[in-house]
């Protein structure tokens, strides 16, 4: 696919801005890390709530957030990951399992996560499927009285069309059947899926938690990218090219890499010290 001359540009400007943040913000924290997943460490005054990071599908714990775990933690957060939804066998690639069975594996891992900091309670960011399976954590797990706010990163909070391709699946007789019985935390994401059903009946939210979702129009994985927008009293939908018409992140790299949507992200977890996302903030 042809891309126009401007997002030909932008894409170098963001490419540009990876590449020479890091070093930046190394050198400006002089405080050494200790890496995320640090089940010593305290959070601070300033930030009382240790961050949960939960991937997507196809990807873990670790290679998910390689990215966005040091940007929080020289933020001065405690921050933690976890692989989920892994398949018998399989150490690398989760989200596979049924959803249900994965929210039961956050309810425990936020479990320790608050026993080892003594916190109240947790923040959760997550990204595409990470971002929608802890509402069912939420909704049915009693995870609403342990989390603050939960962040999304294009989650398929409705599930997905992937472009139209899951409608040709009538036509293929036993195809869902199939997806169901051996990767069902596929299947599960499918717009109108038993699952979906479920996790949205009676309204997108819970009482007491606070939700954003950071969509991009380039998505091709969680279609249409309109979808993932959530209704409730506490939300806040944005799409990154509101905030940056430069950026053109589409699934994947809106979680790997983009600092727009990072910056986003901060704010969420601290909104009494938010400051305005704009391109710019590729750089900060």
């Amino acid at each position: 696919m042809r891309l126009p001359w401007r997002r030909l540009l932008a894409a170098l400007f963001l490419a540009t801005a990876t590449a020479v943040v890091p070093t930046a913000a190394a050198s400006a924290n002089s405080a050494p890390s200790s890496g995320w997943n640090d089940f010593s460490c305290r959070p601070s005054a300033q930030h009382p709530r240790p961050v949960v990071l939960v991937h997507g599908t196809f990807a873990n714990g670790t290679d998910n957030w390689l990215v966005l775990a040091p940007y929080l933690e020289a933020r001065g957060y405690c921050v933690f990951s976890f692989d989920y939804g892994m398949l018998p066998g399989e150490s690398l690639i989760g989200g596979l399992g049924p959803i249900a069975d994965s929210a039961q594996q956050l309810s425990a891992f936020t479990d320790r996560v608050l026993a080892a900091t003594h916190a109240a309670k947790v923040d959760i960011i997550g990204h595409s499927q990470g971002g929608m399976m802890p509402r069912y954590y939420l909704r049915f797990l009693g995870g609403a009285a342990k989390v603050n706010a939960l962040v999304g990163l294009a989650p398929d909070n409705h599930g997905t069309t992937l472009d139209g391709l899951t409608a040709l699946l009538p036509y293929f007789p036993g195809a869902s059947g199939f997806f169901q019985s051996t990767l069902p935390g596929l299947a599960d994401q499918i717009a109108g899926s038993a699952f979906q059903r479920q996790l949205n009946a009676g309204g997108d939210t819970v009482p007491g938690v606070h939700y954003t979702v950071i969509s991009t129009i380039y998505d091709e994985v969680v279609t249409p990218y309109t979808s993932q927008a959530l209704s409730g009293p506490d939300v806040h939908n944005v799409v990154l090219q509101n905030l940056c018409p430069l950026d053109v992140s589409e699934h994947v790299t809106i979680g790997l890499t983009d600092r727009i949507a990072f910056h986003e992200a901060a704010n969420a977890l601290d909104p009494a010290h938010a400051t305005p996302t704009t391109c710019l903030s590729a750089f900060s």
